[in-house]
């Protein structure tokens, strides 16, 4: 029987991925670990998505360090998993929470489904594979809200080229080699990608050598999307960074472990609580706490154990330790429309089934961009505009999406219980600016998709057509759906509102950082799980500069 951890290992410079031994000594390994689970680490990582990952890593470099990521999903040894172009077949499927927002009047009254990785890796093990760092603008503002130039641009894109290895043409600049992140163009891409990057050239937005580096300093750009597919396999954050650690003695890595709450010795966190084999057990961090639980589930577990808003918590009967009313406050998601052609002669997906990307504006005079649009190589949308429009047999799709929504939500609890829902109330569309975003993100997919270049590859225009007024408005609102990149919940700021401060610690608390998507002041632009890499790399910084760790890197895995 495989293991969770049987797996091919990554092909990274350095690593031991062609010793046959290996994944025998992660099995062994990893076996014992967690067959003689110990009352206390010194670290403990809650969550093994895009962030978790890297900060469980970082830490396991020093082998003094004993280090614990918990899981609350299972393997990802699924061929859904590790094969590229099965992404979709994960949704809705036991790895994924699949979390449901509340009837929302602004989108007609829908419930939108938001898909999360309940997995190895996370969201990294079930999402489209688009690597997308985020806009100049986006990282500056982050340092603006927290008055630390660590979180700016220069800092940050330091930090990509040291975690990247770039298999696209060389640009030193940018684009790094030889660290832990293998990311390439989509490599001999569907006919499609670059029809649809011309297509986007001729109607006046710019083409770049990749959607990463000087696109990311524009105002607009398209290009071949970068994505973390290998050979056609996935290259999840968690296999990129943990397992090549999976055979040390200091590195034990729990599935199917849920945490419930948060330890406290007064306002000190000392460590966490998790339901395994339906059994609750307490575990100590000597160290620091770490949660990397996502946008949904940090939140929920802060709330849970008694940090967030006083008055909700007293009305649920939950012990205050922390009153952090920004807790579970600013969601934030991109919200995102189907426009879909059906082929005149259709062509297979190729890679991750999306090969071309690009951003741009919905207005003049902005200077960056509020728009980005998605290729998939498939027809796809909406269940209500499905059964509106129809959906052809074989067709493409240009996914728009809001680059900066202006609606909030909000995230409640419904009881003290830790097996109590959380309620999610997205609030999409409430913000009436985003309205008329959305119409002009419409409007760009169209004049995109019925331009000349992609004229050899459209039968008949599916949806939306050329609806106008009030027709426009509906569609719209029964289009409005997730892109997957729920964030903002716990936010890094100075504000009363804001949760962590710029070195990730929790407000109030001794021992506790967050380290995912939910710190994020605003979602970046485009995909989010580049960005939530470098949330990770910063907090591991942080911690190693904190506790005075010695990074020993070694050439092998042996255990010494």
């Amino acid at each position: 029987m495989k293991t969770n951890f049987e797996h091919e290992r990554n092909n990274d410079p350095g690593s031991t991925s062609n010793d046959d031994n290996f994944t025998d000594r992660v099995r062994s390994n990893q076996h014992k670990l967690t067959s003689e689970l110990r009352h206390q680490y010194d670290f403990i990582v809650c969550g093994s998505g895009s962030s978790g990952s890297v900060v469980a890593r970082r830490l396991a470099e020093n082998p003094d360090v004993s280090v614990l990521l918990l899981e609350a999903g299972g393997t990802d040894d699924v061929p859904s998993v590790v094969t590229a172009n099965q992404w979709f077949m994960n949704l809705g499927s036991d790895r994924d929470w699949s979390f449901q927002g509340q009837p929302n009047p602004h989108v007609n009254d829908r419930s939108i489904p938001f898909s999360m990785g309940k997995v190895l890796g996370g969201g990294s093990s079930i999402n489209v594979m688009v690597w997308a760092r985020g806009h100049q603008h986006d990282w500056d503002l982050f340092a603006a809200e927290v008055n630390d130039p660590a979180w700016g641009y220069e800092s940050v894109l330091n930090l990509y080229r040291r975690l990247e290895d770039w298999y696209g043409a060389p640009d030193p600049m940018y684009r790094g080699t030889g660290g832990p992140v293998f990311v390439q163009p989509a490599p001999d891409p569907n006919p499609i990608a670059p029809a649809t990057i011309a297509g986007a050239r001729s109607v006046g937005i710019p083409t770049f050598e990749n959607p990463n580096g000087r696109m990311m300093e524009a105002v607009k750009g398209a290009a071949i999307s970068d994505v973390r597919v290998r050979n056609g396999k996935r290259e999840s954050i968690f296999r990129s960074y943990v397992f090549p650690y999976l055979d040390r003695p200091n590195l034990t890595v729990l599935t199917h472990a849920l945490v419930t709450r948060l330890t406290f010795q007064g306002k000190r966190a000392t460590g966490v609580e998790i339901s395994y084999r339906g059994t609750l057990y307490r575990i100590g961090a000597a160290v620091e706490v770490v949660l990397s639980l996502g946008a949904i589930h940090t939140p929920k577990v802060l709330m849970q154990s008694g940090i967030g808003d006083e008055a909700e918590l007293q009305r649920l009967g939950i012990p205050v330790v922390q009153h952090l009313p920004g807790v579970g406050q600013n969601f934030q998601d991109h919200v995102a429309f189907d426009c879909v052609w059906e082929y005149k002669t259709a062509l297979q997906p190729r890679n991750n089934l999306s090969e071309a990307i690009f951003f741009s504006t919905s207005q003049s005079g902005l200077d960056s961009p509020d728009l980005f649009v998605c290729q998939a190589e498939v027809p796809k949308s909406s269940a209500e505009n499905a059964v509106w429009f129809g959906l052809p047999d074989a067709g493409w799709t240009l996914f728009g999406a809001i680059a900066h929504p202006k609606s909030r939500g909000r995230l409640r609890l419904t009881g003290a219980n830790p097996s109590d829902p959380i309620v999610i109330d997205a609030n999409t569309l409430s913000d009436p600016d985003d309205l008329k975003t959305a119409i002009a993100c419409i409007e760009l997919c169209r004049e995109v998709g019925n331009s000349a270049p992609l004229r050899p590859f459209v039968k008949r225009e599916v949806m939306p057509g050329n609806l106008k007024g009030a027709e426009l408005e509906r569609f719209i609102r029964d289009a409005a759906t997730s892109f997957w990149h729920e964030t903002c919940t716990a936010k890094m700021g100075q504000d009363a509102m804001s949760v962590v401060d710029s070195d990730l610690r929790v407000y109030g608390i001794d021992n506790l950082r967050i380290a995912d998507g939910s710190i994020l002041p605003r979602v970046t632009t485009g995909n989010t799980m580049a960005p939530c890499v470098i949330v990770g790399e910063r907090a591991a910084e942080i911690l190693h500069l904190e506790h005075q760790l010695q990074t020993t890197v070694k050439t092998d895995s042996s255990v010494q």
